[in-house]
């Protein structure tokens, strides 16, 4: 079968859950609009807000050390800047997370929800237009093969959920582990140029299952196992912008190119 854009996700706020997309305009140099704007920080991190990017990620709420962030569902209006989100299937903070009365009264849900986890009431930052992602200073988007992922799914013999790697774009029709072959190579969808960087190595923020809000897989040891690497899709730079959607033709180099 051709190779497609299978689904398009962004993470408004880093550490919660994906927010499905059908489709995503990108700009040369940047990540998806809106992707990893937001963060929770412990009351006690320090933040500038003209330079995001230096925040301390142990001052961060992230889903490696805390299972429990996998319980709640966020939506971002880009138009608006409100930020939903939800908790058991139901809202429970609906605010105007790009204005500061918003983000404090996301902050106070997020004190009750997190608790005594937290040093500090906990707060909502806001990044602007950058990113609080795992490569604040290297603006990528990221791609996740299904195919390798099924691969990983016949090692573990049980399903693993791609969420768990929380990839913005999720593409199906490649060979397995065909993307280990891409770094320093273009890959297109639709019309829209990527040059790929890296490999994604895995953390144990994968070992948590997004409907449970447990952690009941070793993702990293069972990579490392099976495959003797821990990469799992690959982070790639907007060389062309142009709007993504999702059921788009995807370009990708074969090993021996």
């Amino acid at each position: 079968m051709p190779a497609v854009v299978a689904e398009i996700c962004r993470y408004p706020v880093k550490g919660l859950n994906a927010e499905p997309l059908e489709r995503v305009a990108l700009t040369p140099g940047h990540e998806i609009p809106g992707d990893r704007r937001f963060a929770i920080a412990h009351g006690s991190t320090d933040f500038d807000p003209a330079a995001p990017e230096a925040v301390n990620q142990v001052g961060l709420f992230r889903l490696v050390r805390e299972e429990r962030l996998a319980q709640l569902r966020v939506r971002f209006e880009s138009d608006s800047g409100i930020l939903t989100i939800e908790r058991g299937g139901r809202p429970v903070v609906h605010a105007k997370a790009a204005e500061p009365l918003g983000r404090t009264l996301i902050g106070q849900f997020l004190g009750g929800f997190l608790g005594d986890h937290a040093r500090g009431a906990p707060k909502l930052l806001d990044a602007g237009d950058r990113t609080f992602s795992d490569t604040p200073r290297e603006r990528y988007v990221s791609l996740l093969n299904l195919s390798s992922l099924h691969d990983v799914e016949r090692v573990a013999r049980t399903p693993v959920d791609a969420r768990r790697f929380r990839a913005n774009f999720l593409i199906e029709g490649l060979p397995a582990w065909a993307e280990e072959h891409w770094v320093g190579k273009e890959v297109t969808l639709g019309k829209v140029r990527l040059r790929v960087a890296e490999p994604i190595d895995r953390c144990a923020a994968t070992n948590v299952n997004l409907e449970t809000a447990k952690r009941d897989m070793n993702i990293p040891l069972l990579l490392r196992r099976a495959f003797r690497h821990i990469h799992m899709g690959v982070y790639a730079e907007v060389l062309d912008g142009g709007e993504v959607a999702v059921g788009d033709p995807v370009t990708a180099p074969v090993e021996d190119d």
